[in-house]
């Protein structure tokens, strides 16, 4: 595997929304979930195109049809993953779309609709300044329960992500947290996908598989911190969701039952 040597400056965002959200009790698909009368998948995009990217590729799977009429108009592609196994597969579904594409690719979650634009422009400048082959956006969490660990060298260069049940105690206790959301040199990307494989509890392809390819490649992986947890939060429930809702609320000034469209700050 080798690093390009020029690259364009193009920036690809691949928001990942296949997924059913069985959590949240409701057959609506989870990102299709309104926060403050907004489908939280608006939101998703919104910060696509305030980081500035040319393409949006959008992977859909359950109920996509529904997923798809509510974006149209936005601009943004959509792919298909079907079936759903897991998030390296889905990244892999946009190979076709991003064949001859050499720029930079980001990849957000569907249902994180809380980050800030400050964040995310600064985990795509510093992805490009540090000449990165991937760049992990982190957070600090008080509770890091159910999270990935980030796992740092004596030197805080990445090492590895650490998945909770694979964490052993003095694992556990590391609270700087995986928030499955990277950028990555789109011809590596590709490349270390090819060679992910499934042979996991889940039989999933997981793309934090990516990183360690990328890692036992020599090449270099950089490390963001998020300016806050909160920012960095999932919907996975019903109660993240009103969480969700008290934060912007929060956020714009707004009474605690006001309602209304916004996006991303």
């Amino acid at each position: 595997m080798t690093v390009p040597q020029e690259r364009s400056a193009g920036l690809a965002a691949v928001i990942l929304a296949a997924g059913k959200g069985k959590r949240m009790h409701s057959s609506l698909p989870k990102v299709l979930h309104p926060l403050l009368g907004k489908p939280m998948i608006h939101y998703v995009l919104d910060f696509a195109k305030i980081v500035g990217a040319d393409r949006v590729i959008l992977v859909l799977g359950h109920r996509w049809q529904d997923v798809a009429e509510a974006v149209r108009g936005s601009g943004a592609e959509v792919v298909i993953q079907e079936p759903q196994l897991g998030t390296g597969h889905a990244v892999q579904q946009t190979k076709a779309a991003l064949n001859d594409f050499d720029g930079d690719v980001l990849v957000l979650a569907g249902d994180s609709p809380l980050f800030t634009s400050a964040t995310l422009k600064r985990l795509v400048a510093e992805h490009r300044n540090s000449g990165a082959a991937a760049t992990i956006l982190t957070a600090i969490a008080d509770d890091p329960t159910g999270c990935g660990r980030i796992v740092l060298d004596d030197e805080g260069r990445f090492l590895r992500i650490v998945e909770e049940k694979d964490a052993d105690p003095v694992t556990k206790a590391i609270k700087r947290v995986n928030t499955s959301t990277y950028v990555f040199r789109a011809p590596l990307l590709f490349e270390a996908l090819e060679e992910v494989r499934n042979d996991n509890a889940q039989g999933e392809y997981y793309l934090t598989d990516v990183l360690e390819i990328l890692r036992s490649r020599g090449l270099p992986i950089h490390t963001v911190l998020a300016d806050s947890f909160e920012e960095t939060m999932g919907i996975n429930t019903v109660e993240h969701l009103r969480q969700a809702e008290a934060i912007l609320r929060r956020r714009l000034g707004l009474h605690p039952d006001a309602a209304g469209r916004t996006s991303g700050t």
